[in-house]
């Protein structure tokens, strides 16, 4: 199921004041909500993985992905979503250039 993720493509979805990066799958949606301050910072806040594909891997196709978003549009982060912050501490180098000022992903 992962490969399968890994070529869905992302796609950003706005209805009213959410925001979110989803990855659209036969099963469901898995998606990472986020918000961007006057800055441009993006605050990631919440990420989803429908039941059914959970422990298949397809959440950390989805925050690479969304990574690779991030830093192909210059932008900083904020790790706030607790699966976001897990995928970091396993995978640091993903972190590279992206946390905004104040932001770590500990040790």
């Amino acid at each position: 199921m992962k490969e399968v993720a890994e070529g869905i493509p992302l796609v950003q979805h706005t209805v009213g004041n959410q925001k979110r990066f989803e990855l659209r799958l036969d099963e469901g949606v898995a998606y990472v909500e986020y918000m961007i301050n006057q800055q441009g910072t993006i605050y990631l806040t919440h990420t989803e993985v429908p039941v059914s594909l959970e422990g298949n891997g397809i959440g950390s196709v989805l925050v690479k992905k969304v990574l690779q978003h991030i830093r192909t549009e210059g932008m900083k982060m904020a790790p706030l979503c607790p699966f976001v912050a897990a995928y970091l501490k396993r995978n640091p180098g993903e972190a590279n250039g992206l946390l905004a000022p104040g932001f770590n992903i500990g040790s």
